[in-house]
């Protein structure tokens, strides 16, 4: 075994005969609706892909902009970029938002029929004058030309919120289906560096549909209760790698 990698092993293993409630996050949701094969291997059999790098600016962006907006939920006013793209909403101020944005806690609901404790982190909530919450979520780019949320790969950002609105609604909360994406793309065209990166702020609409996530999750259920892990994904860059690397060593082993 490399000593560069070893994999993960989850601690929080699917057991299909067990009664007990099982915490499945949206991250790992995410992981179904790209790979079951991945997913089963690593919520069943314990073994998880391997970590990608942390994105530190990424992470640094989020704190800053949830200060900057704590600002405006302490003093029940709205953000200015609020007000610039029209949105008639100020931060949601309730107890529970700590919580709800903490990673590996988040917002959860029990979902009956699979036993799934269903949990997400969310990066913000607004709150509109007549009580419709609206879910915001943070992103962090650096890239020349529009931002948008159009790109294939990006669908994960679009089922991410939509799993947040779900959560929502089943904690008997009004949603608004329209969340924002706040996106911060970093400006790479400035003269000099000087110790500082400027970024240019967006608000990026979306009206969320979340009618696919309970099947989802019976599908994820089905998936992790069968005795074998489904096949490879056809577009997984995980199990191509695996494959391609499974034929090599038995190509040259013989």
């Amino acid at each position: 075994m490399s000593r560069f990698y070893n994999p993960r092993r989850s601690k929080n293993i699917f057991t299909p005969d067990s009664r007990e409630p099982f915490r499945l996050s949206r991250s790992r949701l995410e992981v179904f609706m790209a790979c079951p094969r991945c997913f089963y291997l690593d919520r069943r059999v314990g073994v998880d892909r391997p970590p990608g790098f942390p994105l530190s600016l990424n992470s640094a962006v989020d704190k800053l902009l949830k200060k900057e907006f704590d600002i405006h939920r302490a003093q029940k006013t709205a953000h200015p970029l609020m007000e610039r793209y029209g949105v008639d909403a100020v931060p949601f101020e309730h107890p529970a938002l700590p919580q709800w944005r903490e990673n590996f806690v988040g917002i959860e609901y029990h979902e009956p029929r699979t036993n799934f404790v269903v949990a997400g982190a969310v990066d913000d909530v607004w709150v509109s004058p007549v009580g419709e919450l609206i879910v915001v979520d943070y992103k962090a780019t650096a890239k020349t030309g529009d931002i948008s949320i159009d790109a294939d790969w990006q669908i994960s950002y679009k089922r991410q919120m939509e799993v947040y609105q779900w959560l929502l609604r089943r904690n008997g909360f009004t949603v608004s289906s329209r969340g924002y994406f706040v996106y911060a793309n970093g400006d790479a065209d400035k003269r000099a560096f000087d110790g500082k990166l400027e970024f240019s702020i967006q608000l990026i609409p979306y009206d969320g549909n979340d009618a696919w996530i309970l099947d989802a999750l019976v599908a994820a259920h089905d998936c992790l209760a069968a005795p074998v892990p489904p096949p490879a994904g056809r577009e997984c860059d995980y199990c191509g790698y695996y494959e391609a690397r499974r034929e090599a060593e038995d190509r040259y082993a013989h």
